[in-house]
């Protein structure tokens, strides 16, 4: 689950560090038919081994892909298409407002006003980090509402009115405000003491917030926008603790939540580490997963993440990135300070007041970074793939788990729009993963051919 507790536009860095902290892997959010399916229980696997099939991989994968009607798949190709542009809008929405508070001074505005409440610099960058972060949350609300609430209804995601919405909505800033504040003084702390190689140790603090975030995401933030319980016991319990346990992760208990009040979408994650480990899902997926055998190949994807230490790899990674993105900042700057600081009253980078120039900037680079950010992620989305078939051996099922994401994500992208705009994924390239795995895997007695296997 994605908590949307700060906005892309403050440093891209709160925005990564809820992303990375809490990896949803499989479970990225989708649209859902708003009728209940029962869950049908786990037949027994098959006895007898099975005798080797002619299996087409490309056949089954295209037969999976059909199911999907042109209407239903115009619509999902829509949505996800117009994620594109507002990738553009968003990055250029944050620089406009970060350009507006600098050209007309409201930012020195607000470092004068918190120089003037106190002569501690802590306590200085603390007020303006405060005041910044409530003036950016209300400039950019006419596209945050058009975004997370009005567009999501015209695409039938959302189950909210606005209300229960913009409560959500204030949940979501007051956290994001309390972790804005606190690692953005830290930054300026870290600024201060070295101006010169501030870039490398801002990002040791990036680093050190994701890790943070991840321990205490589970167990304190989510619990804020969502009720969570245990799983009613069942079998469908037993054998996911029973996987759980086969593969090294500490969770003594499964816990559902009810996302259906805010959404149509499923979701599932297996968050936390250092004895906060959690794993959840959303009852949409317990609604409308036809079996058993879904919700365990979905889980069989979260339980990748965490066997196969992706918070960690990606903490590595994008700990890379953000030390390119951060020296690009550094130099950024200097070069924009000497053009623009006297028409700003910007004084050095350690003056707060120069804020929007750091988020401009990061914004920027970001924003040329998608490629390469979404491919780090997609690869290791593609890794946890392998590792839950692997382990759940339910390769039909991870399928059409996969169809459900369909509803709100172009499920045949060209390639390029894969590498470009997908940070998981394609529906196409997961089938067909799973119908490759399949295929070879036909002598196994507990693989059956299924009901898209060609005549």
């Amino acid at each position: 689950m994605k908590i949307g507790f700060a906005r892309y536009a403050l440093l891209a860095f709160f925005s990564l560090l809820v992303t990375f902290a809490a990896p949803s892997a499989f479970a990225q959010p989708e649209a859902a038919p708003t009728s209940t399916v029962h869950v049908a229980p786990l037949p027994p696997p098959a006895a007898a081994t099975q005798p080797t099939q002619a299996f087409d991989v490309e056949k089954a994968t295209d037969a999976y892909l059909a199911q999907v009607s042109g209407e239903a798949r115009a619509k999902s190709d829509s949505y996800f298409e117009g994620g594109y542009w507002l990738i553009l809008v968003d990055a250029l929405y944050a620089i406009g407002i970060s350009a507006l508070l600098l050209w007309s001074r409201f930012s020195a505005g607000i470092r004068n006003f918190a120089q003037s409440r106190t002569r501690s610099r802590f306590w200085q960058v603390s007020i303006y980090v405060a005041v910044y972060f409530v003036a950016v949350a209300i400039l950019s609300f006419p596209l945050t509402v058009y975004e997370s609430f009005f567009r999501e209804h015209a695409y039938g995601l959302s189950n909210q009115n606005f209300m229960q919405w913009f409560g959500d909505f204030i949940k979501g800033e007051g956290i994001g405000l309390v972790a804005t504040v606190i690692g953005l003084t830290i930054i300026y702390t870290v600024i201060r003491a070295t101006p010169r190689y501030w870039w490398a140790w801002g990002t040791v603090v990036v680093i050190l917030f994701i890790m943070i975030a991840a321990v205490i995401e589970p167990v304190f933030i989510a619990p804020v926008f969502n009720n969570y319980k245990p799983l009613a016991e069942s079998p469908l319990k037993d054998k996911i603790l029973s996987i759980a346990r086969s593969e090294g992760i500490p969770a003594t208990n499964v816990y559902e939540f009810d996302a259906s009040r805010q959404t149509k979408r499923i979701s599932a994650n297996v968050s936390g580490f250092m004895g906060t480990t959690r794993i959840s899902l959303n009852d949409n997926l317990m609604n409308r997963s036809k079996d058993q055998r879904e919700i365990i190949a979905v889980l069989g994807h979260e339980m990748g993440h965490y066997v196969l230490d992706h918070i960690v790899r990606l903490l590595m990674m994008m700990g890379l990135v953000f030390f390119v993105g951060f020296a690009f900042v550094a130099w950024g700057f200097r070069v924009l300070s000497l053009i623009f600081g006297g028409n700003w009253d910007v004084r050095t980078i350690d003056d707060p007041a120069g804020l929007p120039v750091l988020v401009a900037l990061m914004t920027f680079f970001f924003l040329v970074a998608t490629p390469v950010e979404n491919t780090i992620v997609r690869t290791t989305e593609a890794q946890a793939d392998l590792f839950g078939v692997n382990a759940v051996r339910e390769p039909d099922a991870f399928a059409e788990a996969t169809l459900q994401l369909s509803e709100y994500r172009k499920l045949d992208p060209s390639p390029l729009e894969e590498v470009f705009f997908y940070d998981h994924p394609s529906g196409r390239s997961r089938i067909h993963m799973m119908m490759q795995w399949k295929a070879e895997h036909l002598n196994d007695p507990d693989i059956k051919a299924g009901p898209v296997s060609p005549q």
